[in-house]
């Protein structure tokens, strides 16, 4: 049973960081237009609750939203969360073996 969990949280946050990954390029190309743009709740929310790899990793390659402190502390305290409760399934289903 903890392998199906354990599976689907990583699909869901690989899905979530995908979103994210999309969502700060978009937001690149519409800043660079000077057309409406993504709100910042809704990246750091995507960055915090699933896609927190997708979107240090969209920082990154787009060099999108690196100069707020808070983007680079909300996503890293995503990434640790996302990261520990991988590792938590993880030994519950060696555990269980």
């Amino acid at each position: 049973m903890y392998a199906y969990i354990l599976a689907g949280t990583a699909v869901f946050f690989a899905l979530m960081s995908l979103i994210a990954l999309v969502l700060y390029k978009i937001d690149k190309v519409k800043a660079e237009k000077g057309k409406w743009r993504t709100k910042e709740a809704t990246l750091l929310g995507f960055g915090f609750f699933g896609g927190a790899a997708g979107a240090l990793a969209g920082m990154k390659l787009f060099r999108h939203k690196t100069k707020h402190w808070y983007f680079w502390v909300v996503n890293f305290a995503g990434l640790v969360w996302q990261l520990a409760l991988l590792g938590f399934l993880a030994v519950l289903f060696i555990r269980t073996r």
